[in-house]
């Protein structure tokens, strides 16, 4: 979900790009060795999901990954995402240079949402209901991120106006598909690596220390 260079006014290129670095500092801040490897991993995934889009208007259709990015990595979900963004306007000329603040906060800050919103729910020691929760951050990611970018656009103008609800269309079906890979990138995470989520951070009580 890209917006192009030249579709934004001036006011909300520059508040988007001053929030996204406030947004990608504090991520850097909490972005610790620990979670390194884990945020080239899903800063990849984002790359490459991105590529196949289908333009939309001023926008475009794609796959995002941006609730599981969110549910890893939390903050450190700002400075991953905007890597990613920054390649494709580098390399393919997907969204834009001046538009990349904008962006980079449309993508990450819900990820960072459903982070505080659904982490819990997917740390549950029962397997359905973590499924549950996965599948929500998948979906209310993508949900929030259209919604950003039609506020993006609208601010720009009324004439933008029939885009942003042209975006909010096009993306139901990218809400739904990005559900399931969620819970399925859930369900294989807590089998092969569950300390990505905590899972099993509780303190063990022994039968002695009662």
């Amino acid at each position: 979900m890209h917006i192009v260079d030249g579709a934004l006014s001036h006011p909300v290129v520059i508040g988007g790009a001053v929030l996204a670095v406030a947004g990608i500092a504090k991520g850097l801040r909490e972005l610790d060795m620990e979670r390194i490897p884990a945020a080239g991993v899903l800063s990849a995934t984002f790359f490459v999901a991105a590529l196949v889009h289908v333009p939309i208007g001023p926008s475009s259709v794609h796959l995002i990954m941006n609730g599981l990015a969110g549910i890893v990595l939390g903050w450190a979900a700002f400075p991953a995402l905007f890597v990613g963004l920054l390649l494709q306007a580098v390399f393919f000329g997907f969204g834009g240079i001046t538009v990349l603040g904008v962006n980079t906060l449309a993508i990450a800050l819900p990820a960072v949402a459903v982070h505080y919103l659904c982490r819990s729910g997917i740390r549950s020691e029962r397997i359905g209901v973590a499924a549950v929760w996965a599948g929500l951050a998948g979906g209310l990611a993508i949900a929030m991120t259209v919604a950003l970018v039609a506020l993006a656009l609208t601010l720009s103008g009324q004439h933008y106006l029939v885009a942003a609800k042209l975006v909010f269309f096009a993306h139901l079906p990218i809400m739904a598909i990005e559900a399931m890979l969620c819970v399925a990138a859930v369900t294989l995470i807590r089998q092969v690596k569950p300390e990505l989520f905590g899972v099993f951070d509780q303190p063990v009580v022994r039968s002695g220390d009662a």
